[in-house]
């Protein structure tokens, strides 16, 4: 239990300082509004999987991802100068698609909603 307290904490230190180096740090046109939605770590806490989403569209998305992967070696030295640990973990990114899954359902219920309205009127 102590392990995944660790790890919670260490995820929202690593999310906290990642967001600040890409919104502060890096210089990169490719790299539009990324946020940094969440982290995750192995159990061992050797390797974290950072998710990050952005605004815009599919280019922006793809963009943004080839930007990432090119500064991921300055990201981890940052990292590095910033966190403490006696093993930092290997960094991998991956996109985080629950904002857009979370807006197609929204869309579909709005459209049942206002097909259901319709009926009913009839």
């Amino acid at each position: 239990m102590a392990t995944s307290r660790r790890a919670e904490r260490l995820g929202d230190l690593i999310r906290e300082e990642v967001s600040k180096i890409v919104l502060q740090e890096l210089k990169d046109p490719r790299i539009g509004f990324v946020t940094i939605t969440r982290v995750k770590l192995s159990e061992d806490l050797r390797k974290a999987w950072i998710y990050w989403s952005v605004y815009g569209d599919e280019r922006a998305k793809e963009e943004s991802s080839r930007g990432l992967e090119s500064a991921k070696g300055f990201i981890r030295k940052e990292l590095g100068r910033r966190v403490r640990v006696k093993y930092l973990p290997e960094i991998a990114f991956a996109f985080d698609d629950s904002f857009e899954y979370s807006s197609r359902i929204e869309g579909i219920l709005k459209e049942l909603k206002d097909r259901g309205g319709d009926e009913e009127g009839a």
